[in-house]
């Protein structure tokens, strides 16, 4: 009989209704045999009793649905952005509060490279600066001996020098979307959506795949998550080709890896056929800790970018209403093959016109190839209105809520972006609920910092960063926020029978915490301490 081990906690919150608290669980052959006292396995035969937790308090894994591998691989780059950040290893990384500032940390690690290596960076967003846009005159001073691409905050756009202009080939000739231009017609280095950007990525090796399906880049996803307590985590825009799938079985198969990864494979390339197709080869060739088969379709871009499609009465500003980085006739095409061949999609929709028009390429292939279980997800959801949500619980269609974007941009929004009344319900993870929507929130790493328990503290407070409270009304419960980061986001992954909860016959997944979230103060559920996680069973303590 295989061996039964019972850890001891100073306090397990279950997410099991039927036992909402325990001081013991009992783990075999890496999954939830039971749970209760210290006697709660005796039945079972002889057991091992584990004090080595018994200072903690088990959650269960905490499930991060909406974030990117490249999340620990982006360190590899300058840092650039205006928020302290914490790497991989723990290092913080100062942020910077002016254009000063980043060039002159830029043009330090500039003199650190090999002559015309390119220079990249990442996390910049001209949003918090009240100095003029960033632009090429400005990255020609880092350096104009070679090519500087500094990624935004968002991933939707980018500013480069005129170095890695010559390079795509763009000039005031140049008639394509998404390369900005200035008054005198020559382009600004400013670069809005994937269309305009990847001909500059390409040429410098800024590439997302790189970032991704390497076993470096998947190691250090695995100590971001680790981290952050997380046991189950997304790659949500997946670029794997078939011959990285050998790297990532591999990766993911050492007996010291700790998380569970679930890609979804980004729908371009090819045609609705071809990317269901490869979606299924993918499927046929997962395993516990690669779950593949799901596909990501990206719609429109970013709110602060001003690339997020919205609806009237449009940005305050008077900006263009953004940019469709997928046509809404191959939404719909993508949204229909998807729904036939009976692959599950996560769709993306920041603006509000984006979110009406996959509800209505859902509500089509709805009617043609009926399937209740489809669990297709709307992520971002940051506009949609309660019209929208009632729409997505009629189709049994699941939201993932950027909860994050309260904080880190809320202010910005209400200045410069969507105004006031919309930005009060943004985010709106009560009236989700109230309408019956299944419901997950997340970082979207590493647009913002993998720390689920960060979210269900935005999601609970809707604190910005100006400490105003943001739609005091859409806030949520301690509960029901802590809910969201574990059976929630893994109802959303269709995982909810293995994980999300500690009851018998899971995962043996576990956040393990410094303190009980639902004993402190809601104003100080982000500060609880994480220790590391336990992950079918095995300890992976920081």
């Amino acid at each position: 009989m295989p061996p039964i081990t019972v850890f001891a906690a100073r306090q397990i919150i279950t997410m099991d209704p039927n036992r909402p608290r325990a001081t013991h669980v009992a783990v075999r052959e890496g999954r939830i045999l039971a749970v209760g006292g210290a006697d709660c396995a005796d039945q079972w035969g002889d057991v091992v009793h584990d004090d080595s937790l018994k200072h903690a308090v088990l959650m269960p894994g905490f499930v991060e649905g909406h974030a990117h591998m490249m999340a620990g691989a982006m360190w590899n780059f300058a840092y650039a952005g205006y928020h302290d950040r914490i790497d991989p290893q723990g290092n913080l990384h100062k942020g910077m509060t002016d254009i000063d500032a980043v060039i002159a940390r830029l043009s330090a690690q500039a003199a650190t490279l090999p002559p015309g290596a390119p220079l990249l960076g990442w996390g910049f967003d001209p949003i918090f600066l009240k100095s003029e846009r960033l632009n090429r005159h400005h990255l020609d001073r880092v350096a104009g001996d070679r090519p500087v691409a500094i990624m935004f905050s968002n991933f939707h756009l980018m500013c480069v020098n005129s170095a890695a202009l010559s390079m795509a080939g763009y000039t005031r000739e140049t008639n394509a979307e998404g390369v900005v231009k200035g008054p005198d017609g020559e382009p600004t280095g400013e670069l809005q959506e994937m269309a305009a950007m990847f001909p500059v990525m390409r040429r410098v090796g800024m590439d997302f795949r790189g970032l991704s399906q390497t076993r470096a880049a998947m190691r250090t996803y695995a100590d971001v998550c680790r981290l952050a307590g997380v046991t189950t985590v997304t790659d949500l825009f997946s670029t794997m080709e078939e011959a990285d799938l050998e790297t990532a079985l591999s990766t993911t198969g050492e007996e010291d890896f700790h998380l569970r990864i679930v890609p979804a494979l980004g729908a371009i390339g090819g045609s609705p056929d071809e990317i269901a197709a490869k979606a299924k080869r993918l499927a046929a060739r997962g395993t516990d800790k690669l779950r593949l088969g799901a596909v990501k379709l990206m719609t429109d871009g970013s709110i602060q970018g001003w690339t997020a499609r919205v609806k009237w009465p449009g940005y305050v500003g008077g900006q263009p209403n953004g940019i469709w980085n997928t046509s809404p006739e191959t939404i719909f095409a993508l949204c229909e093959v998807m729904q036939r061949e009976g692959i599950q999609m996560h769709i993306h929709v920041n603006g509000d016109e984006a979110s009406d028009v996959s509800l209505a390429a859902l509500e089509a292939a709805a009617r043609k190839h009926p399937w209740p279980e489809a669990r297709h997800v709307l992520q971002h959801c940051q506009m949609m209105g309660a019209d929208q949500y009632r729409r997505a619980a009629a189709l049994g269609a699941c939201t993932n809520i950027f909860a994050n974007h309260v904080w880190y941009f809320g202010d910005q929004h209400v200045a410069l972006t969507i105004g006031e009344d919309r930005a009060r319900r943004m985010d709106a993870v009560r009236t989700a609920l109230d309408e019956g929507v299944r419901v997950a929130i997340h970082s979207d790493a590493p647009v913002t910092p993998l720390a689920p328990l960060f979210t269900a503290w935005v999601a609970v407070n809707r604190q910005t960063m100006s400490g105003r409270t943001l739609g005091p009304d859409q806030r949520i419960g301690v509960d029901e926020a802590l809910r969201l980061i574990t059976l929630g986001a893994a109802y959303t992954l269709k995982m909810d029978s293995e994980i999300g909860s500690i009851e018998a016959g899971k995962r043996a997944d576990f956040a393990v915490l410094g303190d009980d979230p639902t004993q402190v103060a809601p104003e100080a559920l982000k500060d609880v301490p994480v220790l590391g996680t336990v992950f079918g069973g095995r300890l992976n303590l920081t």
